[in-house]
């Protein structure tokens, strides 16, 4: 019998290794293969014109992000299937990084399943007007529309409430299974690290200008010194940041001193701090998990709620599962997801709010 083939769409390095994760998970039975998020179909000649226009030079389809995700593939031996015209393949199953940005004919004939990435972007009003009058949730630059779509046959998400989250941006309620996430999901072992710096601030800066999003960077910095009040800070620039343009204004308005890093394990160097500050970024749930201080421009207590579940580090084995027992399932994903037995994984942390895998 002929092993199955899944294709794994992959974009950020998050998205990369979360799905590389979950690959690694399927039995002999499957074959995997990767492609960088493309359009296709009916919506492909927009998409083009967006790419010549510059209008997603900023995001993850293209440039230096799209560079990382094609050598990360190169390193680790996976096949890279390029918008699926390298090895012309007939797919059994397609597993999605976001609903934002898909390959329209093969979603729609092949059975699909979703994995959040980690945090979604605001709902400002750009972004409620995108969803009000076009068909095109990419128009939002960014994740705030990831579930507008509604194009997947089930969505894997992080907690309940995200679950509830996707469901008002547009996902039917009986395709949303919480898992837990990938990357998200055993924050307690961040501790263990060897990043040489403790008992700082640590500011975590956002891509809000690379991706058409206002900012006054000096002010924000100026914030940021007012609340380190005096103890060391520690600036982790989000790795699509135009630079030098970042580091120069960190030099110009924080104090002498300040450390600056453009790359490196930033959950260790929120393990390591005392005060967290972010933007708009998922690593505010590290701090959360962690037990420390932290700023955002989110509602933090919203963030609580929808904090990734902390089930020991078995997101990606349960989200496999979940592929490997719907590829063979005849029917929709709400019908196999009303019958889903799931496995029972040995974890000693808490279980997910509601159950220990919540379908609804």
């Amino acid at each position: 019998m002929s092993r199955k083939k899944v294709l794994f769409l992959i974009g950020s390095p998050n998205q990369t290794t979360q799905m590389h994760q979950i690959a690694q998970l399927l039995d002999d039975d499957f074959e995997p293969y990767f492609s960088q998020l493309y359009y296709d179909g009916w919506q492909r000649g927009f998409y083009k014109f967006l790419l010549w226009t510059g209008g997603l030079d900023n995001t993850i389809v293209t440039g230096k992000i799209k560079a990382k995700a094609d050598k990360y593939l190169a390193e680790h031996g996976l096949n890279n299937d390029f918008e699926a015209r390298v090895f012309h393949n007939t797919y059994d199953l397609v597993v999605c990084c976001s609903d934002v940005v898909v390959p329209w004919p093969l979603v729609r004939t092949t059975k699909t399943v979703f994995v959040q990435e980690g945090m979604t972007d605001p709902l400002n009003l750009w972004a409620r007007l995108v969803k009000r009058f076009t068909r095109y949730p990419i128009l939002a630059i960014g994740t705030a529309l990831n579930g507008m779509n509604n194009c997947c046959d089930i969505y894997c998400v992080a907690s309940e409430g995200y679950r509830q989250h996707f469901a008002r941006v547009g996902v039917d309620a009986d395709k949303l299974v919480v898992t837990g996430i990938p990357n998200f999901d055993n924050i307690e072992q961040v501790r263990h690290n060897d990043f040489p710096h403790h008992g700082y601030v640590l500011v975590a800066t956002s891509d809000l200008r690379e991706t058409y999003t206002p900012e006054n960077r000096p002010k924000f910095i100026r914030e940021c010194v007012r609340i380190a009040a005096g103890r060391p800070l520690v600036f982790k620039l989000h790795p699509n940041e135009t630079l030098p343009r970042a580091v120069d204004e960190i030099k110009q308005h924080a104090p002498p001193g300040t450390l600056i890093f453009t790359d490196g394990n930033t959950d260790h160097m929120i393990a390591n701090c005392v005060e967290l500050i972010t933007q708009y970024s998922t690593v505010v749930y590290v701090g959360l998990a962690l037990g420390k201080p932290v700023h955002s421009y989110f509602d933090v207590e919203d963030l609580k709620r929808k904090l990734p579940w902390q089930n020991g580090g078995t997101s990606s084995r349960r989200i496999a599962a979940i592929c490997r027992e719907f590829s063979r399932f005849e029917g929709s994903g709400p019908a196999f997801l009303r019958q889903y037995q799931p496995e029972n994984f040995d974890t000693t942390t808490a279980a997910a709010p509601g159950s220990s895998l919540a379908v609804h």
